[in-house]
């Protein structure tokens, strides 16, 4: 058995159907961001620990959340609000008995859903996540798309965890990816400032996705013309057209996001 943890500032919304797809773990904790709305209330009815800190930034809150919150299993599987443990990925966690204690995290695979309920199959970029860990071996880094940081080896377990970035509509998400383009123009001057180097041989073959994942974002940061460059590695190179409409639409919603960070790492160099 492992144990359940769920982040949340206010999400009355996608809470409850969270919590129903998590009903069979005897150890669920909502880590909430002092909510406004009736997430707490929620996450009580359904019997969820709750413990609450104010929110300063990604990387911060969930370190504080694996060093403070008292997980009664060695192994926590990690969700937001708007995801969903599908009947495979149940099964899996509740088979799951790894006590090899050189084993730090498990990687599963994420499935992106579009507004109108398609898979976003070919669209999604990064389909694999460090979700399942000994919160004793695990940190996170950025202030914003955190990385994960195992301290030790890193496996695969089956199962889907389902997304649904576009359950609370269209605003909400220009809204938050507002925020996130906010955060990560503060990390790419912070990066600049500190003249962080990107390695090209770790972004192309390293195995550990994770470190993978960094060192291409880093440099992917340096290139000129990356929102056209997103757009075009999304519709061409992993092919989100054979997702159909839904595909290119969100491969242009990337690439419109990527254009926010440039204005906004552009305006914070100005104010500097």
């Amino acid at each position: 058995m492992v144990s359940i943890l769920i982040l949340t500032k206010n999400e009355e919304q996608d809470l409850p159907g969270c919590l129903q797809s998590v009903q069979w773990c005897n150890d669920v904790h909502v880590f909430d961001s002092f909510s406004t709305d009736k997430t707490v209330e929620i996450a009580e009815a359904f019997g969820a620990k709750v413990t609450q800190r104010v929110f300063d930034n990604w990387s911060a809150h969930q370190n504080w959340g694996l060093k403070n919150i008292p997980f009664k299993h060695p192994w926590v599987m990690y969700i937001d609000a708007d995801e969903r443990i599908s009947d495979e990925l149940r099964k899996s966690l509740m088979a799951f008995n790894d006590i090899n204690e050189e084993v730090a995290a498990y990687e599963i695979r994420r499935r992106d859903f579009a507004w109108d309920g398609t898979w976003l199959k070919h669209a999604q970029i990064s389909p694999f996540y460090l979700r399942l860990f000994r919160p004793n071996k695990m940190r996170y880094e950025r202030l914003v798309n955190p990385v994960s940081i195992p301290n030790g080896k890193v496996n695969n377990l089956d199962g889907y965890l389902d997304h649904f970035p576009f359950s609370k509509g269209f605003r909400f998400w220009w809204q938050r990816h507002l925020s996130y383009a906010d955060m990560e123009a503060a990390m790419r001057l912070d990066d600049m400032g500190r003249n962080v180097k990107f390695s090209i041989n770790i972004a192309l073959f390293s195995k550990d996705f994770t470190e993978k994942r960094y060192h291409q974002k880093g440099l992917f940061y340096k290139l000129p013309g990356r929102p056209l460059i997103k757009w075009l590695y999304m519709v061409v190179g992993r092919r989100a057209f054979l997702d159909g409409k839904a595909g290119v639409t969100y491969a242009t919603l990337q690439a419109v996001y990527e254009y926010f960070i440039v204005l906004k790492t552009k305006e914070l160099l100005k104010n500097r």
